[in-house]
C-alpha cells in the first residue's frame, strides 16, 4: 500500500508573462529532503530580481536555461525565514523548531524547490539560526540583498575607512543594505536616488545624496573609489570617468533596479571595459554560512536595517511581484506566508 506524499500550498508559475496572468495559488506535492538538507516551513520570503525576471521571462535568452513555454521549476523564491520542520541524516547543528534565515540561491537543492510555499528546502550550509529580535520579513528580505551589497563593498570594493563610495539606484534594496554597510566600514558615502527617496537614502547614513531628477551624477566633478551601479541607466564609460586613481567600477546586475534586458548590455560594455585600463568587477553572490553570520551580526548590532516598503500577504504574492516589477520599490516586498 502506498501513500501520497504531503500537500501543501504554493504559488505556481504557468508560463510567462505578466505576474497576475501567470501566477496562482495551488496544492503540490510537499519537497523532500536530502541527507544535508532542512526542511522549513516558511513564516516570510522577498522578491528579488531572479524571481521576477523569471515571472517575466526577460531576457528571452533566460528561457533556454529555465524552459520555453513555461519555467521547469514552478515555484519562484529564494530567499526564506521560517521554522525548521525536518533535517536529513547529515544535518547535526540545525533541528526541528529551529527558527532559521537563508537562502535557496545557486543550490541543486534550490532549483527544486522554490520559496513562495509553505514549505521548502534548502541546503544547511545555506541557513543560519534567525536573531530572536529580527521579525521573520525583515529576515526574509534581508539576504540576497543583504550579501550582494555586504560583498561588493567588504570584497570587491574592499571599502576602508576613508573609501569614498558612490551608490547609484541607493533607494533600492542592494542599495538601502550597500549605504549601510558602506558606512559601517567606514566609508563616505553618496547615494543616487528618486526625489521621493533623498530623506530614507539620508536616514540610513549617506553623507551626501543626489536626486537624480535635478542632476546627472555622471557629469559630477567629484571622484570615487568605489561605484556601484545597481541601475544601469548610464553608458559604463560615463560613471567610470568618475573614477579616482585605482577607483573600482561594480556594475550589479544581481540586484538591478532598472530592469535586466536594458542593463544587460551595459554590463556586456562594461565587462569589455575590464580588459583595459578600467578596473570592473562584478559581485558573484556566494550563499554560505560565513557570509551570512557576517550579515547577521550587522543586522543585531543595528548598524543595518531592513527596509521594507510593502508587505504582502501569501495570496496577493502576484501583485507582490508586479509591484518590484515597475522598479519603483524602495527597498524590498516581503511576502507573509
Amino acid at each position: 500500500m502506498t501513500t501520497d506524499p504531503p500537500t501543501m500550498q504554493a504559488i505556481i508559475q504557468d508560463g510567462y508573462g505578466a505576474p497576475e496572468r501567470v501566477l496562482r495559488l495551488d496544492q503540490t506535492a510537499r519537497p523532500s529532503i536530502g541527507a544535508d538538507d532542512v526542511l522549513i516551513r516558511v513564516r516570510a520570503t522577498s522578491v528579488n530580481t531572479p524571481d521576477w525576471a523569471t515571472v517575466a521571462g526577460v531576457p528571452y535568452a533566460l528561457r533556454l536555461r529555465s524552459g520555453l513555454r513555461r519555467p521547469s521549476h514552478q515555484v519562484r523564491g529564494s530567499d526564506v525565514a521560517g521554522v525548521v520542520e525536518a533535517v536529513g541524516p547529515r544535518v547535526t547543528d540545525l533541528q526541528p523548531g529551529d527558527e532559521v534565515l537563508g537562502s535557496l540561491w545557486g543550490s541543486t537543492t534550490g532549483s527544486q524547490a522554490g520559496a513562495f510555499a509553505q514549505y521548502t528546502v534548502a541546503p544547511a550550509s545555506q541557513l543560519v539560526k534567525k536573531p530572536v529580535g529580527l521579525g521573520f520579513e525583515e529576515a526574509a528580505a534581508s539576504v540576497m540583498t543583504g550579501l550582494t551589497a555586504l560583498i561588493a563593498m567588504r570584497d570587491v570594493g574592499q571599502v576602508r575607512p576613508g573609501t569614498r563610495v558612490l551608490i547609484n539606484g541607493a533607494s533600492g534594496g542592494v542599495g538601502t543594505m550597500a549605504v549601510q554597510i558602506a558606512k559601517s566600514l567606514g566609508a563616505e558615502v553618496t547615494g543616487v536616488c528618486s526625489t521621493r527617496n533623498v530623506e530614507l537614502v539620508r536616514s540610513l547614513g549617506a553623507d551626501h545624496v543626489i536626486d537624480y531628477a535635478k542632476q546627472d551624477f555622471t557629469q559630477s566633478q567629484q571622484r570615487y573609489d568605489v561605484i556601484l551601479d545597481n541601475v544601469l541607466n548610464h553608458s559604463p564609460k560615463a560613471a567610470a570617468r568618475l573614477l579616482a586613481p585605482n577607483g573600482v567600477l561594480i556594475p550589479n546586475s544581481i540586484g538591478n533596479t532598472g530592469g535586466l534586458l536594458a542593463g544587460l548590455p551595459r554590463v556586456a560594455r562594461a565587462t569589455l571595459m575590464g580588459r583595459g585600463a578600467t578596473n570592473v568587477k562584478f559581485v558573484t553572490l556566494a550563499v554560505n554560512r560565513e557570509n551570512l553570520n557576517a550579515l547577521v551580526r550587522l543586522l543585531e548590532t543595528d548598524k543595518v536595517r531592513v527596509v521594507i516598503e510593502q508587505t504582502y500577504p501569501f495570496d496577493k504574492t502576484a501583485s507582490a511581484v508586479a509591484h518590484v516589477l515597475e522598479h519603483h520599490a524602495s527597498g524590498k516586498v516581503a511576502i507573509v506566508v
